[in-house]
């Protein structure tokens, strides 16, 4: 009998992220302009208030709450994600404007300051029999600090006018607090209503969410292609970027796994702080950028998509080494919400639900 492929077995790249692309395709050739902008602009802003709502209606605080036993894991995750992260991302200043333009070290350095993964933490760290339950938590608790640490870190590392940066003002944190921290609060508010409606109906909010983001990355490269802002990228930069990132990929995950050990975590442990500690979340980056960088998004962004990418092909090779590396006697750690999973169903849940995370 012939084995039945699993999808990363199919398709090692996240079709996704063929969508993302195929998007930035459609607005190279089509963008909007004049009525079509503004009207593109108008639905890309109710689409982002719309994904900070269902993120707020998705997300149970009191689950995050649960996890506060572990404070030291959490802290150490959260230093990964808003410390180390935007450290390295700083110290690659220095690579301007040798490898990197301006416009693309300023999207490289938004990426270190977006908060990490929820769902792809959490299939990594199970498919590498880790604890699973620290990494719900830790997940949760990034994606709550991220709605306000985020962009305050772009106001102090990008707000001064930097080339790229859509700069910092009043005007821009009304617009944040708005469009994001409110949907986002009120999703909070309304979740004991609407959670059950979300858990029966996720596969499609999870088309809603995806074809929210896609409306987001559009809108953000239809302006950018107007404006002539892809004039100023070559094939060389991107390749020097892709190899950035990957350094700095490189670089996180072993600060993650040694740093960890250093700090006498055990082994369950290490492993969701380095899947929690060195990934960072496309579905909140995308938004974000839309706002904070106004018409400089599309080249924000491009970094976030290429180490997105990047960190799933990744991360999954290494979730499978860990798992092997674990002792056969050990059971993998169930996820407290969801209940038990089969191996198939992690390796899926990587590749596609992780899309959005």
């Amino acid at each position: 009998m012939r084995k039945r492929l699993t999808w990363p077995s199919r398709l090692p790249v996240d079709p996704f992220i063929l969508l993302l692309l195929a998007t930035v395709g459609v607005a190279a050739l089509l963008p909007a302009r004049g009525v079509a902008a503004t009207a593109a602009t108008d639905t890309s802003t109710a689409a982002v208030a719309l994904l900070f709502f269902l993120y707020g209606v998705r997300l149970s605080t009191r689950e995050a709450m649960a996890g506060l036993a572990h404070w030291r894991l959490h802290i150490t995750v959260l230093a990964c994600t808003f410390v180390l992260f935007p450290v390295l991302g700083m110290a690659a200043r220095g690579l301007v404007p040798v490898l990197l333009t301006p416009a693309l070290y300023s999207g490289f350095l938004f990426l270190t300051l977006v908060p990490s993964t929820i769902q792809s933490s959490i299939a990594f760290t199970s498919i590498a029999r880790g604890n699973v339950s620290a990494a719900i938590c830790a997940g949760s608790f990034s994606s709550l600090v991220g709605i306000v640490v985020t962009p305050l870190l772009v106001a102090v590392l990008l707000g001064g006018g930097a080339e790229g940066a859509g700069g910092f003002s009043g005007a821009a944190v009304a617009q944040i607090v708005l469009q994001l921290l409110v949907p986002f609060v009120a999703g909070q508010v309304l979740r004991r209503w609407l959670g059950g409606f979300v858990l029966r109906h996720k596969r499609v909010l999870g088309l809603v969410d995806r074809g929210s983001i896609l409306l987001v990355v559009y809108t953000a490269f239809s302006e950018g292609m107007v404006r002539g802002i892809w004039h100023q990228v070559t094939w060389g930069r991107l390749v020097a970027l892709l190899a950035v990132e990957a350094v700095l990929l490189a670089a996180m995950l072993a600060l993650t796994w040694y740093g960890a050990r250093r700090l006498g975590f055990g082994r369950a442990d290490r492993i969701a702080i380095q899947f929690a500690g060195s990934k960072k979340s496309l579905a909140a980056g995308l938004p974000m950028a839309s706002v904070l960088f106004g018409a400089q998004a599309s080249l924000a962004v491009l970094p976030l998509m290429l180490f997105h990418q990047m960190q799933l092909m990744v991360c999954a090779v290494l979730a499978r080494r860990r798992a092997r590396d674990t002792e056969p006697a050990q059971p993998a750690p169930r996820d407290p919400v969801a209940g038990p999973r089969t191996p198939a169903e992690d390796a899926e849940d990587a590749v596609r639900v992780s899309a959005v995370r």
